[in-house]
C-alpha cells in the first residue's frame, strides 16, 4: 500500500505575508519573522506601551494599533516620520529624552497577528486592527503644515493646545498626537524614575487583543 505524504503547510509567516498583501494590498517580508515595510502606505509612530495605553483612553479615534512586547505601534499617514523632529521642536518637546520615535521609508515593523488568528506568546498583536478591503491613507493621522506666521494650518495649532490639556476632538491630526504621545511618554518616564520596579497600567486596560 504507497503511503501518501502530506503536503507541508505553510509556514506561518507566509501565511501572514499573504494576509496583508491580498487583504491589505500592504507591502511585506515574509521573513521569519514575516514584517511590514513603512514608509509606502503608512508610518509608525513608536513609543512605551504604558504611554501608549494611556493614550489610546484619551482618543477612541487613531489609525490601527499594534501591541509588541513593551512597545505600541500607532500607524501614522507616510511621511509623518520625517516631521516628527520639527513637531516636537514646535511643540517644545525637542532636547527632552522621550522614548518616542517614528519609522519611515526604509524602515519595517513585525507584522502583527490578523484578529481571529492563534499567535505564538509575546506575538505582536492588533489592538485596533486594519479593515481589508478598506483605503487606509484617508483615515491615517497626518501632517496639514504650518502657517508663514509660525502656526500650524488647519486647525493643529488649537488641536495641539487641547491636546496638552488633555482635550478630545473628533478625529486626529498628526500634531495633537505627537502632543498627546509626548506628555504620556514624558508621564511614563517620569513615573518609572518614582518607581524603579513599577509596569506602568499596560497590563490592566479594556483593549481586545484578537
Amino acid at each position: 500500500m504507497a503511503l501518501t505524504v502530506p503536503q507541508p503547510r505553510a509556514s506561518l509567516d507566509g501565511s501572514l505575508a499573504q494576509w496583508y498583501e491580498r487583504g491589505l494590498g500592504w507591502a511585506v517580508s515574509a521573513g521569519p519573522p514575516a514584517q511590514l515595510l513603512t514608509g509606502l502606505r503608512f508610518d509608525v509612530l513608536e513609543l512605551p506601551a504604558s504611554a501608549g495605553f494611556a493614550l489610546l483612553e484619551r482618543y477612541a479615534q487613531t489609525g490601527p494599533v499594534a501591541l509588541a512586547g513593551g512597545r505600541m505601534r500607532l500607524l501614522v499617514a507616510a511621511g509623518s516620520a520625517d516631521e516628527l523632529p520639527g513637531l516636537l521642536d514646535w511643540l517644545e518637546w525637542g532636547g527632552v529624552a522621550l522614548d518616542l520615535r517614528a519609522l519611515g521609508a526604509g524602515g519595517r515593523m513585525t507584522a502583527p497577528v490578523p484578529p481571529g488568528w492563534a499567535g505564538s506568546r509575546g506575538a505582536a498583536v492588533w489592538l485596533r486592527p486594519p479593515e481589508p478591503g478598506c483605503e487606509i491613507e484617508a483615515r491615517l493621522p497626518s501632517f496639514t503644515g504650518f502657517t508663514q506666521c509660525g502656526g500650524a494650518g488647519d486647525g493643529d495649532a488649537s488641536d495641539a493646545s487641547r491636546a496638552a490639556r488633555g482635550g478630545h476632538a473628533a478625529g486626529l491630526s498628526l500634531v495633537r498626537l505627537v502632543a498627546a504621545a509626548a506628555t504620556e511618554c514624558h508621564r511614563a518616564r517620569l513615573f518609572h524614575a518614582k518607581s524603579p520596579g513599577g509596569t506602568g497600567n499596560a497590563g490592566t486596560q479594556p483593549f481586545c487583543f484578537s
